[in-house]
């Protein structure tokens, strides 16, 4: 029954429409659409949820791939010595790599800071400086 003639059949209280048995067919029929709207949220959400999966693993997967050719490289610290007459920028020019650093100014900071030099930087001859270098070869 629609809901125009339950609200007509209301409006006379026509007991023909509001008997038991129409009661529970309407019932009826109500829960039937909540199971089915249920059912269709539920298989909605596990359809979502195949999707996400699927390509959550797949990207998981292919960004971790390396190519054949890749070849880590890893960081070391070695210690000089300082002869006379060299200074920071000069033994930071030395060992400076330029794909692991901006600029040669981030390399003598990263010095600097390791060694707990001030901004003077000022070095003596037989000082000794670990000094950060990068290496392909596992030691």
């Amino acid at each position: 029954m629609s809901e125009a003639m339950m609200a007509a059949a209301s409006l006379y209280n026509d007991s023909r429409f509001f008997s038991p048995s129409e009661v529970r067919i309407r019932e009826n029929k109500k829960r039937r659409a909540k199971i089915v709207r249920r059912q269709y949220i539920t298989l909605i959400t596990v359809i979502s949820a195949m999707i996400f999966a699927f390509f959550f693993f797949t990207f998981s997967l292919l960004s971790d791939a390396q190519s054949e050719t890749f070849v880590p490289e890893y960081k070391y610290y070695k210690t000089i010595t300082v002869h006379t007459g060299d200074t920071i920028s000069n033994i930071a020019e030395r060992y400076f790599d330029s794909d692991k650093y901006k600029n040669l100014d981030q390399y003598i900071s990263e010095i600097e800071d390791i060694n707990g030099l001030g901004d003077t930087s000022l070095v003596m001859a037989g000082e000794q400086l670990i000094i950060p270098y990068y290496s392909s070869e596992y030691k």
